[in-house]
């Protein structure tokens, strides 16, 4: 398997671009308990360049996701795993947004049925958080339920992974750092996916190919940190990346942009809001 060492380079901003040129996100994601992590998820995807960004989750909540990110529009889904994925195809008719799940989803069976419609359609997925978790529920009641057809990026954090893991047979230890890239790479293997392994020194990997993250600190153990990670990674791919390249370059400019908040503030009090006003400047610093 070869490592990859390149920054990938930062899709460009044509002069006379409008905000069809840099594509559509779509949140998939929120719950009463978790309002703010489709909104982060969605504000991390404007930060990092997508042209529109809306997000799906329960109408009883859309007024709060929007109030915290008014940039973004809604699609209030809900009831029914049929009636949601209407809503979005109502959204996206021509299926060209990438789609960020997960974020705040809850664990709901019926959300486990949306998860595995969204994962065997055609959009790219980025699949995080509770999108995982529901994925790994599907694959223990039948390993063979899932047929990846679109492009799909995991970014599992180590306990994420470890219920992946524990439903494909796979033993790699997700915080050895002797076998992350392994776990990491034997996941891709096993669902035909880009894995993002989030953790220190984050691994990237698909089948064939490798790369190890050596950009950001302890600043980044904070909550909402991994739904600006989705958003991101979306948000490249949506702006024409293909998933692997953007999945590097987000955990390269997320590590960055927790680097450069600590040059300031230290290791401690950073919030995820915070981080998505820190990533326009680092994503800038890449082309300095």
């Amino acid at each position: 398997m070869r490592q990859v060492n390149y920054i990938p380079q930062i899709p460009p901003r044509p002069a006379n671009a409008h905000k069809g040129t840099f594509g559509t996100v779509i949140v998939v994601g929120g719950c009463e308990h978790m309002i703010g992590a489709p909104a982060l998820c969605a504000r991390a995807a404007f930060r990092s360049g997508a042209g529109l960004v809306k997000v799906a989750c329960p109408h009883s909540i859309l007024p709060h996701v929007l109030t915290i990110e008014p940039s973004a529009t809604g699609i209030a889904i809900g009831g029914e795993p049929e009636d949601a994925l209407a809503q979005i195809e109502l959204a996206d008719p021509h299926k060209r947004a990438v789609l960020a799940v997960g974020p705040g989803l809850g664990r709901d069976e019926r959300n486990a049925e949306l998860v595995t419609a969204l994962v065997r359609g055609k959009r790219p997925v980025v699949l995080d958080a509770d999108g995982l978790n529901l994925l790994a529920s599907k694959l223990d009641e039948d390993p063979a339920a899932i047929y990846v057809h679109g492009p799909l990026v995991l970014t599992p954090h180590p306990g994420e992974f470890n219920y992946l893991a524990d439903v494909l047979g796979i033993s790699a230890d997700p915080t050895d750092p002797e076998q992350r890239i392994e776990a990491a790479a034997t996941l891709a293997h096993e669902l035909n996916a880009v894995v993002l392994l989030k953790g220190h020194k984050s691994v990237i990997a698909e089948p064939d190919q490798f790369a190890v993250n050596n950009t950001g600190n302890a600043a980044l153990a904070t909550a909402g940190s991994g739904d600006v990670l989705t958003g991101m990674t979306a948000s490249l791919v949506a702006q024409g990346m293909d998933v692997f390249n953007a999945a590097r370059l987000a955990a390269h400019v997320h590590g960055l942009a927790g680097d450069r908040w600590s040059q300031q503030h230290g290791l401690r009090g950073l919030r995820a809001t915070e981080l998505t006003d820190w990533l326009p400047l680092a994503f800038s610093s890449l082309q300095d």
